[in-house]
């Protein structure tokens, strides 16, 4: 059985690494000529508009996915009609378009930010007077690690965060006080079965996520599960879907789903009985999903634009190095570091020395 995934970064090549187990075999279309999944699988190099490598990744693969939701809309309409593809290309649709995305939250009951659609500087003048001071405002496509947004404190801020995010289609959002960032990772099988894992509380900085942290029995877990769920069946889902959410008192309300494995769900790869990874294949193949459970506590620290010396990371015995073959620079996710102990107070105590090494 191939595997063809659209993508081949550090998550293709993950998927790739939890499959060969499972005796699959993965061939991925790519543009970079150094994708960092080509060390684990066939790589086609070109554009995803390219319909001659588009064909010939259908004709090689059994099932196709991909590994991130910038991938064209397009390119996953013209597989459909040749190979299964899973997640199903309205997931993926959904997810491109930040308005698209809050009306499905809102038209499922799923809790969300105030929020406007703005397609001119006037128009977010005018905006703010329904979502209040402070706001964010972000492009509608084409937004990921923090990119695509500015941050709104004053009627001062207004043009030059429309000039910087380039004019294009927007929508501004209440800014929310929020107490955790949180997200919750759920599967769906081609059968229909579900399976959630414990919610995750993240913590990013300049817009990218730096720290995962799964929490086991936390009182928003079911909440969070059943807005996961609401979104899989609605999308007639297939495969890992990862929903990212503030939580501010009592309420958790969405900022955004991504319709892949996720970054938050990188402990799951030795702190759950079944990783994200694995569970996705199991998905879109139709097999039995995995345990989600946890096995001890366990945390991910990203490591982000520098690689400390593996023996400073696994002197740790608790520790998990994942490299992702990439040469370091700033801002690039080049790997992370899965930590599973036995209690909490361990966690947190290793956590300390972990996130040092990581330049935190």
């Amino acid at each position: 059985m191939v595997i063809g995934i659209l993508g081949g970064g550090q998550l293709a090549r993950m998927l790739a690494l939890a499959g060969y187990p499972l005796g699959l075999k993965f061939i991925v279309l790519e543009p970079a000529a150094d994708a960092c999944a080509a060390d684990v699988a066939e790589h086609l190099q070109g554009d995803y508009g390219d319909d001659a490598l588009l064909a010939e990744l259908a004709d090689k693969a059994d099932i196709v996915t991909y590994e991130f939701e910038n991938v064209p809309a397009a390119a996953v309409a013209f597989l459909a009609e040749r190979v299964a593809v899973y997640p199903p290309r309205q997931a993926l649709v959904s997810a491109q378009d930040r308005l698209d995305e809050k009306a499905l939250f809102r038209r499922l009951g799923i809790d969300t930010p105030e929020f406007v659609a703005v397609n001119s500087l006037d128009e977010l003048e005018q905006a703010m007077e329904q979502v209040g001071w402070p706001a964010v405002v972000k492009t509608r496509t084409q937004g990921y690690d923090g990119n695509g947004q500015a941050v709104l404190k004053q009627p001062g801020d207004l043009a030059p965060a429309w000039q910087s995010l380039g004019g294009v289609p927007a929508i501004v959002e209440t800014f929310v006080p929020f107490e955790r960032e949180v997200s919750v990772i759920a599967v769906r099988s081609t059968s229909g079965e579900m399976v959630c894992y414990p919610l995750t509380e993240n913590t990013h900085r300049d817009g990218i996520l730096r720290l995962s942290i799964a929490r086991s029995d936390d009182p928003m877990q079911e909440k969070a599960a059943n807005y996961a769920e609401r979104l899989l069946d609605e999308l007639d889902y297939v495969g890992v879907l990862a929903l990212e959410l503030f939580q501010a008192g009592d309420r958790l309300l969405a900022n955004e789903f991504a319709p892949r494995v996720h970054n938050s769900g990188h402990w799951t790869q030795d702190g759950a009985e079944t990783s994200q990874f694995e569970n996705h294949l199991r998905a879109v193949l139709g097999l039995p999903l995995g345990a989600t459970d946890i096995v001890g506590y366990t945390a991910m620290v990203n490591l982000v634009g520098l690689i400390p010396a593996p023996e400073d990371v696994l002197v740790n015995t608790h520790s998990h190095l994942h490299l992702y073959g990439k040469e370091p620079r700033p801002g690039r996710k080049v790997g992370h570091i899965n930590l599973c102990a036995q209690s909490r107070e361990e966690l947190a105590a290793e956590l300390k020395l972990i996130l040092e090494l990581a330049g935190e």
